[in-house]
């Protein structure tokens, strides 16, 4: 009965033993396939790294590169003039019309003469009778009837009638009033019958044959405009025709409210279509470069604070530090950083990392290209 009883438990604990083995060997087989499930994911990860990244270079070739800005501007007459009466009187004669264009000395209107003339010949008579007079009293000093005094008292009054006379025959031509300027009639405050006091308007003259156009210079801006003799200048009004332009004058002070220096520039104005107040927009060129490099804006990466760009040698991406110059519409010049022939990635630049394979699926040497 012993002996049975001792089989029983060697059957059981062998039975035990197997199903354990069992176990163990199961899970050596499901460890064995996860591990090679493990390796296969890891080698299709690997494959996937090494797929290079595809990128489009540009190959910075030399070309002009410019800093343009552009500003708004006025145009303005050459010379304006307003004509003011010289002596009181009413408008007997307005001898012209707006738009006339007129000449140095030509009449523009006259005023009434008759009291200036009647003064005048009072003038004229007064001065020849302290003439007479004088003539008289040297012949007697010479006789010695008179004394130096006498005569000198004499001599006075022939100056004071003389001055009489001038100051009369000066106010009688102010009666016609005459064009200080060549020009043309812009606006005429008269008309005949219009009593006028000294220092009234009588019109307004305007010189546009040649005109000013009127730009306002940032103060950033002004030690390079100094340096710039020619501009371009654009008129909207006139369907923006352009205009050569040479500088004329920049004021030395500024507007006090937009902080702007005056910069006056003249511009040949032969047809006369520019007119005064017209909106013109002033190109200015700051810098220029004939065999300057540039990238297209977007082609910058900044890595930990640093400005710079991919530049790919034997297919591998080499982070390059750049020293930035100024923008030309799209385009920022490089001052420092970049050599003729370089290929910078255009495209796929925010994809790689420093030192990366890449593929360059097309070089250009400008950015049209792209769209061809």
């Amino acid at each position: 009965m012993q002996l049975n009883n001792k089989k029983k438990k060697i059957i059981i604990i062998s039975t035990i033993f197997i199903v354990l083995i069992g176990i163990m060997l199961l899970l050596g087989f499901f460890v064995s396939s996860k591990a090679q499930a493990l390796k296969e994911q890891e080698t299709n990860t690997s494959q996937i790294k090494k797929a290079l990244t595809n990128v489009i270079t540009m190959e910075i070739v030399p070309s002009p590169v410019q800093e343009v800005i552009n500003l708004p501007g006025r145009a303005k007459p050459w010379k304006s003039l307003t004509i003011v009466a010289e002596v009181q009187g009413k408008i007997i004669k307005k001898e012209i019309i707006e738009g006339t264009q007129v000449k140095i000395g030509d009449i523009l209107a006259v005023i009434d003469k008759r009291d200036y003339e009647n003064s005048y010949d009072s003038a004229v008579a007064s001065f020849e009778t302290a003439m007479s007079s004088k003539k008289r009293l040297e012949a007697l000093k010479k006789k010695k009837f008179i004394t130096q005094s006498e005569l000198d008292d004499v001599t006075a009054k022939v100056k004071q009638a003389k001055a009489l006379r001038d100051n009369a025959k000066l106010n009688l031509e102010r009666c016609t009033i005459l064009s200080p300027m060549d020009g043309i009639v812009d606006k005429i405050f008269i008309e005949n019958g219009t009593f006028l006091s000294s220092g009234d308007p009588v019109m307004n003259i305007l010189q546009i044959d040649k005109v000013k156009i009127e730009v306002g210079i940032p103060e950033s801006d002004v030690d390079v405009v100094k340096e710039i003799d020619d501009f371009d200048i654009t008129i909207d009004a006139l369907e923006n025709r352009q205009f050569k332009g040479k500088r004329y004058y920049l004021y030395n002070t500024t507007d006090s409210f937009a902080r702007l220096y005056n910069l006056e520039i003249s511009v040949e104005n032969y047809d006369k279509k520019i007119l005064p107040d017209m909106f013109a927009r002033v190109k200015i060129i700051k810098h220029y470069i004939e065999d300057g490099l540039s990238v297209p804006m977007y082609a910058l990466v900044n890595k930990n604070g640093v400005d710079g760009v991919y530049v790919v040698e034997n297919n591998v991406a080499n982070f390059r530090k750049v020293e930035k110059g100024f923008l030309d519409k799209w385009r920022i010049q490089i001052a420092k950083g970049l050599e003729p022939n370089d290929k910078v990635v255009v495209m796929g630049q925010r994809l790689i990392s420093d030192k990366e394979q890449v593929n360059i699926t097309k070089n250009i040497k400008s950015m049209e290209e792209l769209s061809q």
